[in-house]
């Protein structure tokens, strides 16, 4: 251990100084003196710890304190509130700052100071994190797992690239404009006049408009419902369907269809290959986990597999994901590979980062929804995320879901652009039948029939457009949803 800690002081030793840029410091705070506009350049993305002068940090948060509170920052404001009795290079406090103001000479180039400065600090950190990595490495217990010291330099990392990043600004209404008519003249060309990604579905996309970019969806249902199989069949389908479009401006462009990231916190990938395997071979799931098959049966599968295996699904298997791992885990997939649609399954899984979020349940929620809120806008794809639903639902006669049954509602309801919840009367029907031969049990029976092999959608919240019902058929052995007036085949086989 002793030789490892020597080791680690050498390296120490024998590194350069930290980059920063003292310059541009005392120039962006020359600015700020010269006219405080210059202060609102910087201060939606500049704060005072991304300085490297300590000194130049306690400025800045008088500075910050002083203009955000409508009164003037100059030499004589602020050096009220700092220590008088400072020896800065042989110059006192006040002559200090009066030297800053008048070595200013324009205010002009404030936003490229406050870049610099903030680009020095951010790679300051990186050093940091890369220090306390090498520590880490050398010093690790020998219980410790590799795999948990990279998904904590993971997380650092998140961290720094949301902490301070530089937002788009106001931007005008004619570039708002022509967005938006893009946006319409894409759906106009495209097959099924669609503006967002095809689910597969016929029916629930011409509701819908097909999944739409930076929208977090969530599909929510009781145990049984079916919520997962439609989150399978919908991620399936979109991948099934992907076809790229010739490389552009060095990224690829899915002319249909998607690359798709699944993070499966419940299940394994074994068992969604087979619920996918199952849907597409017709096979009964259970007969295939059982071995229940015949030589035909087994043949088939394998067809199967060499028709669908390079298909762009990627699954996700581990367990109790933390918001900042799954959008971690997304930005790598991205940058690798592209990605087109993300599927969580499910929110009540995943864990908040913070440690005051992890003591409230509802708190913990409410920040694993804003951040795949948050992810969906930043990597601009649609992600589908699964909820659960309270326990009131099996509490009163209309078993048909609403808004306030979403567990943790409040911010599930406030951050989802669409909730969809997954409702199948036969599911119900089933478990409360009557006594045989009697006239309740006949009516029962003609329920049952026509509520066979049915399942609704029902569009509970859509910020885009209409709610509704959206009636599907529900194949349950082999996990697969279909548009009603399609029940006999296989929908959206994609090109």
């Amino acid at each position: 251990m002793a030789e490892a800690a020597t080791r680690l002081e050498a390296i120490r030793t024998s590194l350069p100084a930290m980059p920063h840029n003292i310059e541009a410091e005392q120039a962006l705070l020359g600015a700020v003196f010269i006219n405080n506009d210059a202060f609102y350049r910087v201060s939606d993305f500049l704060k005072s710890d991304h300085f490297f002068e300590p000194l130049h940090r306690a400025i800045f948060d008088v500075m910050a304190g002083l203009v955000e509170a409508n009164k003037i920052a100059s030499p004589i404001t602020v050096k009220s509130f700092l220590p008088s009795d400072l020896d800065i290079g042989g110059l006192s406090l006040s002559q200090y700052l009066a030297r800053l103001a008048a070595e200013a000479t324009t205010v002009i180039n404030a936003a490229d100071y406050g870049r610099t400065i903030y680009d020095l600090a951010i790679r300051r950190e990186l050093i940091n994190i890369a220090d306390d990595m090498r520590d880490a490495a050398f010093n690790s217990a020998v219980d410790s797992e590799p795999r948990e010291q990279i998904e904590h330099a993971e997380q650092r990392l998140y961290e720094v690239a949301e902490t301070g990043r530089f937002g788009s600004g106001f931007e005008t209404f004619d570039e708002a404009l022509t967005q938006a008519i893009d946006k319409a003249a894409l759906a106009y060309q495209c097959d099924g006049k669609l503006s967002g990604l095809p689910t597969g579905l016929k029916d629930l996309d011409a509701k819908m408009g097909g999944l739409q970019p930076s929208d977090l969806i969530i599909i929510a249902g009781r145990p049984g419902m079916g919520k997962t199989s439609l989150a399978t069949n919908i991620a399936y389908n979109v991948a099934r369907a992907y076809e790229p479009s010739d490389i552009s401006a060095g990224s690829v462009q899915a002319r249909s269809g998607g690359i798709v990231a699944f993070f499966s916190l419940e299940m394994s990938s074994e068992q969604l290959a087979t619920r996918i395997i199952a849907e597409q071979s017709e096979i009964s799931s259970s007969s295939i986990r059982r071995g229940e098959i015949s030589e035909n049966d087994f043949d088939a599968l394998l067809q199967r597999r060499q028709e669908i295996r390079r298909i762009p699904l990627f699954i996700d298997q581990t367990g109790a994901l933390t918001i900042g791992q799954v959008a971690a885990r997304a930005r790598r997939l991205k940058r690798q590979r592209d990605l087109d649609l993300i599927v969580v399954d499910y929110i009540q899984l995943m864990q908040g980062t913070t440690k005051r979020a992890a003591q409230n349940r509802v708190q913990e929620v409410a920040e694993i929804t804003t951040g795949l809120k948050a992810l969906a806008k930043e990597l601009n794809v649609p992600i589908v995320a699964l909820s659960q639903l309270s326990r009131n639902v099996e509490n009163r006669e209309e078993k048909r879901p609403q808004l306030s049954d979403l567990r943790e509602s409040g911010s599930i309801e406030q951050d989802a652009d669409v909730v969809l919840f997954v409702f199948r009367e036969e599911y119900y029907l089933k478990n409360r039948e009557p006594t045989p031969g009697t006239e309740a049990h006949l009516k029962w029976q003609g329920d049952l029939e026509v509520s066979r092999g049915k399942a609704e959608i029902i569009i509970g919240k859509q910020r885009h457009g209409s709610t509704g019902t959206v009636n599907l058929s529900f194949q349950g052995e082999f996990t697969r949803f279909a548009d009603l007036v399609h029940a006999n085949r296989v929908p959206f086989q994609g090109s």
